[in-house]
């Protein structure tokens, strides 16, 4: 395995300890299984050398530049390799792309994961994945290192959508598939629907 240069520039997060005890590991994990989010998968590329993993810590950050934020285990190769390159990309899975998940994620064992699914690139080398519900192409614009993970901003140079593809969801430690697009309600922006009240 090829070594490194790990010299791009990482942010230290100021940390403070909180007044009161936080919550057990066992307490976060049930309240976070809560947070619904779209299946992606976060990949790189360097020297020949393809990364890529499972992920749902994906977020909007700004429109202004347009970017993201993502954030992964900091002792992955996936970690080095964004650092080393200052490049990376984000698939947002389909609805139909359960095995591509678990195979980023390592449930299918020691296998190519870039032999599941049709895997091409973008014209800086960072893989894409064509079938996806959308895939991003992002330079890294900053990071930050905190003990377990790394937050990394790209902004994003490329896109490529799949309009009418609904997205891959994980929520309470399932897959779960929204109805087919177009069967989707529009809500109008001159008539905004009331929140649900206890009673709904």
């Amino acid at each position: 395995m090829r070594e490194i240069d790990r010299s791009a520039p990482v942010t230290p997060m100021a940390w403070t300890s909180p007044q009161r005890s936080p919550i057990d590991r066992s307490e976060f994990a049930e309240a976070m299984s809560n947070l619904a989010a779209t299946v992606c998968v976060v990949a790189a590329h360097w020297q020949g050398e393809r990364q890529g993993r499972t992920a749902t810590a994906v977020l909007s950050l700004s429109a202004d530049p347009p970017s993201v934020l993502v954030s992964i285990n900091r002792t992955c190769r996936l970690a080095e390799l964004i650092l080393a390159t200052g490049r990376f990309s984000v698939a947002m899975l389909a609805s139909n792309q359960e095995t591509i998940a678990d195979a980023f994620a390592g449930k299918l064992g020691d296998i190519d994961r870039f032999s599941v699914g049709d895997w091409q690139n973008w014209k800086s080398g960072a893989p894409r994945l064509s079938s996806a519900a959308a895939s991003i192409e992002c330079e890294l614009i900053g990071s930050m290192s905190i003990p377990t993970h790394l937050v990394i901003a790209g902004a994003i140079v490329g896109t490529e959508l799949a309009k009418t593809t609904a997205p891959l969801l994980w929520h309470r430690r399932q897959y779960h598939r929204p109805a087919p697009l177009s069967g989707w309600s529009t809500l109008s922006i001159q008539e905004p629907q009331p929140w649900p009240t206890p009673a709904d």
